[in-house]
């Protein structure tokens, strides 16, 4: 049978496109919001839909955030997208006044070291909506889930907030919009992009099916 992957319903939006770009790429993938699914899935996959404080809330809330940083701790593969992305870090400015600590911060899933604020205002529209280019670092040539990738190919964005101060190498490839941000990460079993694959046509596609082919090979 093939591996269980479980798409965590944390309750801020419509995921189900998630989980046709997965079944696109072969995989066999589900809706869960339970904490016990969560930590006995195959691999895992958090969307992106919401606010970084309002989405932090209710992993924190209903359990999921442990079942996650659990699951993460034991190797079982995981992948963000968009704001699946930035709460895999250290904290996020992102939130309502009630959601900030005395620091105007919301602590995230701390699993990559990295903290997420507002794109740099310099003129450009934000928040950045549309096609944009990813450009491969040497981390990304080799890496499972980016190798695949064409250089400078685009995806599709739709974000104000992206990641600062990360680890150079658990970058795998940059996109140049107000400022160079890292638009797809990944170390060891926890991969995560910036972008929406399940919005960028042939080239996500390509990407689910990279992430699928890793989690059968884990399995």
């Amino acid at each position: 049978m093939a591996p269980d992957i479980v798409v965590i319903d944390y309750h801020k939006g419509n995921i189900a496109s998630v989980v046709r770009g997965l079944t696109a790429a072969g995989g066999r993938a589900r809706i869960s919001d339970d904490p016990a699914e969560i930590g006995r899935a195959d691999a895992l996959v958090l969307p992106g839909v919401g606010s970084f404080g309002d989405a932090m809330a209710y992993l924190n809330e209903s359990g999921q955030a442990t079942a996650i940083k659990r699951a993460i701790e034991a190797g079982t593969p995981f992948l963000g997208i968009c704001l699946g992305l930035q709460l895999l870090f250290d904290w996020g400015t992102e939130g309502h006044e009630d959601e900030l600590d005395e620091n105007g911060r919301v602590a995230g899933l701390g699993v990559l070291r990295g903290h997420c604020d507002l794109l740099p205002q310099v003129g450009l529209k934000i928040p950045h909506v549309g096609w944009d280019q990813v450009h491969l670092t040497g981390a990304g040539r080799e890496n499972p889930l980016t190798r695949g990738v064409i250089e400078g190919s685009n995806f599709y964005f739709t974000h104000s907030y992206v990641v600062y101060d990360a680890r150079e190498e658990d970058v795998l490839g940059t996109t140049d919009y107000a400022c160079v941000f890292l638009s797809v990460v990944g170390r060891e079993n926890v991969f995560a992009a910036q972008f929406h694959p399940e919005k960028s046509s042939e080239k996500g596609g390509r990407l689910m099916d990279a992430f699928v082919r890793i989690v059968e090979e884990r399995a």
